[in-house]
């Protein structure tokens, strides 16, 4: 069994067939998955999802991207909205200087409330980070020096300092497709070094399908593709790769219930 560290069953591409994506990923061995918040608006849809379905959890918050629009978010809004019994983890938030949708104080000030949100609840923080090495390893670094908290750098494509200052912080690294693709030298580097307790993976479907499906809309049923690639980069068997990410997804995401997967 395999486990979709994140995915984006609400997203517009997908045009409400959630329940089917579900049914097709268990189908192809993906026995759970984590569904991402990306705004607030969006929590009461997600919420949904994860509701109908017992091996879908989902988490709470807001990506940087939308940073400029979402000034009032609060600590204490983040923190009621992951009491949900299916909300296991903040985020996706972060720091994204490649694509600038919102100035980068903006996203600052929306990261740390989610860092606070994390310290507070014990969840982890999922991490969207992109052209912000600096910035980025310096927020978590000060933060975590206040109080700790557990990161999760999701789709990884920065660099090895940053990867290894995560990493020295007790958090995690997860690869998509990405990983896959022939120009990423430079990820697969980083999925070398990752220590097998700490590693997973994911889709991020509905995008950055896997290699041989590259350009095609992605989903969930698509991720044995990346754990097939990843278990002789890492020098191990299918199963055992499988059986190692699936018990990090449980290990991190603590209040996710493996008994919800039965057997």
């Amino acid at each position: 069994m395999l486990v979709d560290s994140h995915v984006n069953l609400h997203a517009e591409q997908f045009n409400d067939e959630a329940d089917a994506l579900v049914a097709r990923a268990q189908s192809a061995g993906v026995g759970a998955m984590l569904t991402i918040c990306d705004q607030l608006e969006n929590l009461p849809k997600v919420e949904a999802i994860a509701e109908r379905h017992k091996t879908v959890w989902h988490s709470v918050g807001v990506h940087p991207h939308y940073a400029d629009g979402v000034q009032n978010v609060t600590t204490d809004q983040l923190i009621q909205y992951a009491t949900h019994a299916k909300a296991v983890a903040i985020g996706e938030c972060g720091l994204d200087y490649y694509y600038n949708h919102s100035q980068a104080n903006s996203q600052k000030k929306l990261l740390a409330i989610h860092i606070e949100a994390a310290q507070e609840t014990g969840l982890p923080l999922i991490i969207h980070t992109r052209e912000a090495d600096d910035d980025m390893q310096l927020m978590l670094e000060t933060a975590y020096t206040k109080k700790p908290f557990t990161p999760l750098m999701h789709c990884y494509t920065s660099g090895e300092k940053l990867a290894r200052a995560a990493l020295a912080l007790g958090g995690y690294i997860a690869f998509s497709g990405i990983v896959t693709f022939k120009n990423a030298g430079a990820v697969r580097a980083i999925a070398r070094l990752t220590p097998l307790n700490r590693l997973l993976i994911e889709t991020d479907c509905p995008y950055l399908a896997p290699v041989p499906l590259r350009g095609k809309r992605n989903e969930p049923a698509y991720l044995p593709h990346i754990a097939d690639f990843l278990a002789p980069l890492k020098e191990i068997s299918p199963a055992h790769f499988a059986e190692q990410t699936s018990d990090n997804f449980f290990t991190l995401f603590s209040k996710a219930d493996r008994g919800a997967l039965g057997g």
